[in-house]
């Protein structure tokens, strides 16, 4: 396990801005209802989801990525060069290559600056996140546009009703720039990654272990494959595991936590996690019911309901958590900076 304690030393990194986006079609319960052997009352019962958002045809990961990235822009009063590189977390790029990030470079008109993609499945926004951070901790970059975002209906088999109902599509964008303000701004993180777990949660087709072929679409490689009682089982150890020795470390409970902002992979694993930590209830975000489980998204999205519901305000103790495939593991503290 990486535990780097207060590695940003040089500088301290904030989040500054959050813009976030999801396509505005509908896939309701209802919808699934006439498309697989399922139920609105099963659906809400197992995963906690009523809707989520889904993509036309045509309309891919790089395209709400830069939504979001425009609306975090605008919110700071940046144009794109004023960013000095770009993370994109997904794992639904447009293309093997090139990278998103080099689309969405180029979609938003931004020149003269980097990027690269990051994958970490439903972590990749955290991971992403604490990667842009060292960055702008070392000082080597004034801001950087960290997005998270997927297109997950673009690897869903829509006759699975195991994994079909839980889907979503959706993208959010934070800026980082260094604070002078040390009441504000990233704080600790720890991650984690067990790979003897991947195949629990995988798409094994379309990679250099299987190519696509005739055999593996009709095989149906190219979707998302899952066992649900091994990924609940992990997830809620894990991310409890990870919360808990992070806010430890740090001389924090779990009521300390102002908005306790998780991955919203399925309600029951949120309320796990967040009965054992001790969280209060009014601080636990949850938005899965609206927009599903949009994987590098949801975090973002979080944040954003937090927003809306005023749960964040500048100062306010965060604590950010996810489980994704790989298996991958990460959870982080920060201050909110506005």
């Amino acid at each position: 396990m990486n535990e780097p304690g207060n590695s940003l030393r040089k500088h301290r990194v904030k989040i500054s801005a959050l813009g976030t986006y999801v396509p505005p079609r509908l896939l309701t319960n209802a919808d699934l209802e006439r498309m697989v052997d399922t139920s609105n009352e099963w659906i809400m019962e197992r995963v906690g989801i009523r809707e989520r958002h889904i993509v036309d045809k045509g309309v891919a990961t790089s395209d709400l990525a830069v939504e979001a990235a425009k609306r975090a822009l605008a919110q700071r009063g940046l144009k794109p060069n004023d960013v000095d590189a770009i993370i994109v977390g997904t794992v639904t790029p447009d293309m093997f290559f090139p990278s998103t990030a080099c689309l969405v470079q180029h979609k938003l008109g931004a020149q003269g600056i980097w990027g690269f993609d990051l994958s970490g499945a439903c972590s990749a926004f955290i991971y992403a996140v604490q990667t842009g951070a060292q960055f702008v901790a070392t000082g080597t970059h004034k801001r950087v546009l960290v997005i998270g975002a997927d297109v997950m209906s673009s690897i869903i088999d829509y006759t699975d009703r195991a994994t079909c109902v839980i889907f979503g599509d959706g993208a959010g964008a934070v800026i980082l720039e260094p604070t002078e303000d040390d009441s504000v701004g990233l704080i600790d993180f720890i991650h984690e990654i067990d790979g003897s777990g991947g195949f629990f949660l995988h798409m094994p087709g379309g990679g250099s272990l299987n190519p696509s072929s005739h055999e593996t679409v009709d095989q149906k490689m190219h979707y998302v494959h899952q066992d649900g009682q091994q990924v609940f089982k992990f997830a809620v150890r894990k991310q409890t595991e990870a919360c808990l020795k992070l806010l430890e470390r740090n001389g924090l409970k779990g009521s300390d936590v102002d908005a306790f902002i998780p991955h919203q992979a399925n309600l029951r694993i949120i309320n796990a996690t967040a009965e054992r930590l001790g969280l209060r209830p009014e601080s636990v975000i949850v938005n899965i019911d609206r927009y599903g489980n949009t994987t590098a998204g949801t975090i973002p999205l979080a944040m954003n309901t937090a927003i809306e519901e005023g749960k964040l305000k500048k100062g306010s103790l965060v604590l950010m958590a996810s489980v994704g495939a790989g298996f991958t593991v990460g959870a982080a503290l920060l201050r909110w900076a506005y």
